[in-house]
């Protein structure tokens, strides 16, 4: 529902910008992750890891993931962290609303590549391959589980709840095979046992491809501790009130986080496909990190003047997902007349593509597939900046 709210957007003394910019930028960067000119020509910067390992790519997700935690914490205060109707009563919708348009999604991109060869009515109904998982599913999972969890076990007990669930998710995967890509991997033994292959996702490591979901159901546990870091966080900066303490604890919590992920990955690997532990550990102080210099950069010294492109994704961050998401399908199924593809036709991305390659980039695919990214996330900034110009607010 879209509705003006001045007080949004509205300045105080108390409201951190470097909150919105964060989120601003997390999004903007998935965005850009997700929309290549083509796959084949990315530079390597831009790509996830195959497996093992951690690239700036595989920062954008749990930043955001981060910065949802800390968001709620600020949520869940109106109701003095209380479990009441009222509460339970917007967890619970919120979390459906999110699961349901990740799913509407899903099924929107099966819907139009459909088209070609089913009617219409057949392609509405194709209902057998859908992706059950994937960002919107686990962000709301993680919003809905991680919220109540909070609630019900209480500020002082949380860092111990998050503890229990890493641990626990630890040993989980050394005694299931979790940390091979195989399928006597528990986390794809479990998505399968659940959603079946035809609702996952399918990767492909060292040329063998598998029904492997990098969402999947298990993995979710140590999600929502990593979203419950955060949450820990925005209580910390809502009880600090000095903007200098702010960052000194965030730098301190930040630099603990790392080191103890990169320390304890030489037992279990940073990985983002199964979200291992030590990948928790090292993208929320990464994450505390970068709260705490952008603080100092926006709230202490007072550089604004770049902020309004990231603001523009960091006020409506879901619609403006959801929107890239959807038009990203929309130029992939469009289909427009190409002489020089075998089928006599090509989608308007691929010919927008090809023409930035040839305008452009003099002819370099990699650079164009980079032109490509940048130009579908201004595309996408475009809406984005005239609701936040118009400050409305629309609430997913």
């Amino acid at each position: 529902m879209a509705q003006h709210t001045k007080e949004y957007v509205k300045e105080s003394p108390k409201r951190l910008l470097a909150l919105d910019i964060m989120r601003g930028i997390t999004i903007a960067g998935m965005i850009l992750v997700n929309n290549p000119g083509s796959w084949s020509n990315i530079y390597a910067p831009l790509e996830h890891a195959e497996w093992h390992g951690l690239t700036p790519t595989d920062l954008v997700f749990p930043f955001f993931m981060f910065i949802m935690g800390v968001s709620t914490y600020f949520s869940l205060r109106k109701y003095d962290f209380r479990l009441s109707g009222d509460c339970l009563r917007k967890i619970l919708v919120r979390t459906v609303v999110i699961f349901g348009i990740g799913i509407a999604i899903a099924w929107f991109g099966k819907f139009l590549r459909a088209l070609p060869e089913k009617s219409v009515w057949e392609a509405a109904c194709n209902f057998d391959h859908i992706r059950m998982l994937g960002v919107m599913p686990r962000l709301a999972l993680c919003y809905g589980l991680g919220s109540l969890i909070a609630l019900i076990s209480g500020r002082k007990a949380l860092p111990w709840v998050i503890f229990v669930m890493l641990a626990l998710y630890a040993v989980i995967l050394l005694v299931g095979h979790g940390l091979e890509f195989s399928r006597d991997n528990i986390i794809a033994r479990v998505d399968l046992a659940v959603l079946g292959e035809n609702h996952m996702y399918h990767m492909t490591v060292d040329g063998e491809r598998l029904a492997f979901d990098p969402e999947g159901l298990l993995s979710t546990l140590p999600s929502i501790a990593h979203m419950l870091i955060g949450f820990l966080c925005g209580g910390m900066i809502v009880s600090t009130k000095d903007n200098g303490e702010r960052i000194n604890k965030l730098f301190i919590l930040g630099t603990i986080l790392t080191f103890a992920g990169l320390l304890l990955s030489y037992g279990i690997p940073v990985n983002k496909k199964i979200w291992s532990p030590t990948f928790v550990l090292t993208t929320c102080g990464m994450a505390s990190l970068l709260l705490g210099l952008l603080i100092w950069i926006i709230d202490i010294r007072g550089w604004k003047g770049w902020t309004p492109f990231f603001r523009a994704f960091g006020i409506n961050p879901l619609f403006m997902y959801c929107l890239g998401s959807v038009m990203s399908i929309i130029l992939g199924c469009i289909k427009v007349p190409y002489a020089a593809s075998d089928s006599g036709v090509i989608s308007v991305s691929g010919w927008y593509y090809r023409a930035v390659c040839v305008l452009v980039a003099g002819g370099d695919p990699v650079f164009g597939s980079l032109l490509f990214a940048l130009s579908f996330v201004a595309m996408i900034w475009i809406p984005g900046y005239f609701l936040y110009k118009n400050k409305i607010y629309i609430k997913i």
